[in-house]
């Protein structure tokens, strides 16, 4: 089985890390091909695995899959075993709809706080809107949390947990006050070795 993930900078591309966590869960082995983003020769790259000309894009055994949550979709049925929804039904149902709420919304706090992880900019970005979809996120995390016990939005690492561990990196960058609850989720995020793979090939890579 060949598995590759073609993604964008590691450093600012956070539809790229969302399949990256999900996929680094199941254990299966894949290979990772970074195409940086804003360069000459970006969009022919992107145009080569995809027509979409959008990353993330999964490869397998030459079905490409293309969009961060459908992405997660096809790993959660070609890995089953690694549950990546909740078993539950009812906690699958509110997973799914966090999911979506993230990955349709919170428009403000993406274009005021852009991911960048290897950067501190404390008090940047702090628009009344982008505060309020901060506000709206920390409600999705406290409840999830409240029911599930933690460390992770549904318990174990799910789907959602990689939708909004973006965010939790970008409440970091932009020095975005957390509780107690809230920062103890984005230090679980934070402690992923996925993560921590991650934010260090982002740390290699050259700047735009």
């Amino acid at each position: 089985m060949s598995l590759t993930l073609h993604v964008g900078n590691k450093r600012y591309s956070s539809w790229s890390l969302r399949p990256y966590l999900a996929l680094a869960h199941t254990g299966l082995a894949f290979e990772t091909n970074v195409i940086l983003l804003d360069r000459p020769t970006t969009r022919a790259e992107i145009a080569a695995v995809t027509p979409a000309g959008r990353l993330a894009v999964l490869v397998h055994d030459g079905l490409t899959i293309w969009d961060s949550i459908a992405i997660c979709e096809y790993l959660h049925e070609l890995a089953p075993e690694a549950r990546l929804w909740p078993v539950d039904r009812a906690a699958r149902a509110r997973a799914r709809a966090v999911s979506a709420e993230m990955h349709a919304g919170f428009t403000a706090l993406r274009s005021n706080m852009p991911m960048d992880l290897c950067a501190d900019k404390p008090g940047q970005g702090h628009t009344p809107e982008a505060l309020a979809d901060a506000r709206r996120v920390f409600e999705v995390w406290r409840e999830a949390l409240a029911t599930s016990g933690g460390p992770f939005l549904f318990g174990e690492f799910t789907i959602a947990d990689a939708m909004y561990a973006p965010v939790t990196t970008r409440f970091t960058t932009y020095g975005v006050e957390l509780d107690a609850t809230c920062r103890g989720y984005v230090d679980a995020v934070a402690a992923l070795p996925a993560m921590v793979a991650w934010r260090r090939d982002a740390a290699a890579e050259p700047p735009r």
